[in-house]
């Protein structure tokens, strides 16, 4: 496989930042996801590429390996293993000094580090050990109705349909993960993991802070005054609140349990805070101005 330089693929220099290479990741991930491009095979291949790049450059254990090492990064512990055991033995060190550090002579090591450090003192062997896959990352958008409930989700991840389940709860910039869904381990090692981060909408009508949600509702001036009832929209339905007589602008009530649910607490809700904003009335009839005239009168008497 041809060696792809992911700094280039993400388009950033390889000075970026942590919040350059999300920034520029989520721009070129929204540019070739596969549901706006259906169809498009160059698309999907970039795709995939952008994944994969955002795998190792977002990680900075990995993004370190990758710089040192360039193609070869996966295999940076073999690497250091057979540079320290080549200082050794190239410097004339013996076999009991080389044991006496703490690594064994007789450790195997990949075709490609033997084709590096070839040595005439061991014996050509082949690798066995196996390698995890690479881990994926990959982002979510949900609307705020859609972390309301348990449900499942089918995201396309290089190439690969993935179907999983979201729990009711989700909240916005969390990541989960999803095991054995990332890349193929070498050498019958485990495949890697799937993380998403899920982006959760704002809505138009309710604001939420973790699981509890927050609520505007607009009250008549005359209802206020008097007293009376109100209906309310809740996430799962409608409720009947009761308004006293006298309510102010910018009273709060709780609803107890009409919040969002807790996540993966099956049963539990966070509360719903309502908060009423009185309309003063506007565009007045004659009869209307003297009747407020004639209040007005009696609250000064």
């Amino acid at each position: 496989m041809a060696f792809i330089d992911y700094y280039k693929v993400l388009e950033i220099d390889k000075k970026a930042t942590d919040a350059e290479i999300k920034k520029a990741y989520r721009k070129l991930a929204r540019k070739y996801h596969p549901d706006i491009n259906p169809n498009d095979k160059e698309a999907e291949k970039k795709f995939k590429e952008i994944n994969e790049a955002n795998e190792v450059l977002s990680n900075a254990e990995k993004r370190k390996k990758y710089d040192a090492y360039g193609e070869h990064w996966e295999h940076a512990a073999e690497f250091e293993k057979a540079n320290q055991h080549q200082r050794y033995y190239g410097s004339g060190g013996s076999q009991e000094e080389f044991n006496n550090y703490g690594r064994d002579a007789n450790d195997d090591y990949s075709d490609f580090f033997e084709s590096l450090f070839g040595n005439s003192r061991r014996r050509s062997r082949t690798t066995n050990q196996q390698y995890k896959g690479n881990d994926f990352t990959t982002e979510l958008q949900l609307n705020l109705e859609d972390a309301y409930t348990t449900h499942k989700k089918t995201v396309m991840v290089n190439g690969k349909n993935i179907r999983f389940t979201i729990p009711a709860g989700i909240e916005n910039g969390q990541t989960i993960k999803i095991a054995g869904h990332g890349g193929d381990g070498m050498n019958g090692g485990p495949k890697g993991d799937l993380y998403i981060t899920f982006t959760i909408n704002n809505h138009p009508d309710f604001k939420r802070d973790k699981d509890n949600l927050y609520a505007t509702v607009t009250l008549d001036l005359y209802k206020a005054v008097l007293g009376g009832e109100v209906t309310v929209n809740t996430f799962d339905g409608k409720a009947k609140l009761k308004i006293a007589p006298g309510t102010q602008n910018g009273t709060k009530v709780k609803l107890k349990g009409k919040g969002f649910p807790v996540y993966k607490k099956e049963g539990d809700f966070g509360d719903l805070y309502i908060t009423f904003q009185i309309k003063i009335p506007t565009h007045l009839t004659p009869k209307e101005l003297e009747l407020f005239t004639e209040l007005s009168k009696l609250r000064t008497t």
